[in-house]
């Protein structure tokens, strides 16, 4: 199958997953279903299958498909940290750019149908996690042993205090999203606040005693 920029099959292939990730984050797993798939891509039954053998393999694509924007997180934490001059500057920057990410609607919605497709394929949840999330947590750690070595940070354990920061970052908004299955619980403004009291607690345990 040729899936190359441009060509009528790529075209099909995304009008696919576009229509199934809306009807997915709609129904969830059990409500979809293939032919409701085809008709709001506008494409035949037939034409779904010929892209996709199932619907499991369907909504594996779609789940492992955002892991993508990871790659975008993992790089801008190495470019703000990598050459930083000014930890606090920076790493608030990076913490609110973070926290909005990850508080996108989109997002959100989705880590919800993830969530509750987990028992039934543990081994997508397992991946979707180990691509994505544990990758930032790697880079972090990474970026924070680079921060003590250069004497910029008190962190003896670099791989913990990743899991601290995002910790501070996420528990309160992201659970609040979770469990009140609310998109939008917080404003801008309020997460950005949010972000900087996080980045300042953080700073107040790992700033250099040097």
């Amino acid at each position: 199958m040729d899936l190359r920029e441009g060509t009528q099959s790529a075209d099909k292939h995304r009008a696919i997953l576009r229509a199934a990730t809306e009807i997915f984050l709609d129904r969830g797993y059990a409500g979809a279903s293939m032919d409701e798939v085809a008709a709001r891509a506008a494409v035949g039954k037939q034409t779904v299958y010929k892209h996709f053998a199932d619907k499991r393999s369907l909504f594996t694509e779609i789940v492992l498909g955002t892991t993508d924007q990871v790659d975008g997180m993992v790089q801008l934490i190495a470019e703000t940290l990598s050459r930083t001059d000014h930890v606090e500057r920076d790493l608030t920057t990076l913490a609110r750019r973070l926290l909005l990410t990850l508080m996108d609607p989109q997002l959100l919605r989705l880590r919800r149908l993830i969530i509750a497709s987990a028992g039934q394929f543990p081994e997508l949840g397992r991946a979707w996690y180990q691509r994505g999330f544990e990758r930032v947590l790697a880079s972090l750690t990474d970026s924070f042993t680079r921060l003590g070595e250069q004497g910029l940070m008190d962190a003896r354990e670099p791989e913990r205090a990743a899991d601290h920061f995002v910790g501070m970052l996420l528990w309160i908004p992201l659970n609040k999203a979770m469990f009140m299955g609310e998109d939008r619980p917080y404003t801008t403004t309020e997460l950005e606040a949010h972000a900087d009291a996080a980045v300042q607690a953080f700073l107040a345990a790992t700033r250099s005693r040097s």
